[in-house]
């Protein structure tokens, strides 16, 4: 499993399969920190609970959730850093 960041262009992604519950979203808040306002982070979870865990995390915390898909057993996220 690999949980360092890989950025590619203005993305970071962050490959958090395997991970359960809270670890994805506590990831992804630390993951933030090094990302500028207006960057992206993509998340790839293996976790069914991120689907609730990651639009709430994002709504609590005032950045944006502009994309949320399925690959598979893959959930993908894409949160934009608003602060």
């Amino acid at each position: 499993m690999l949980t360092r960041p890989m950025v590619s262009n203005s993305e970071t992604v962050l490959d958090l399969r395997g991970l359960r519950c809270p670890q994805p979203v506590l990831r992804a808040k630390k993951a933030l920190r090094a990302i500028p306002v207006g960057g992206t982070l993509v998340l790839e979870c293996t976790d069914p609970l991120t689907v609730i865990d990651v639009p709430a995390f994002t709504t609590q915390t005032g950045h944006t959730l502009s994309a949320q898909t399925r690959d598979g057993e893959v959930y993908i996220f894409k949160i934009v850093k608003r602060r």
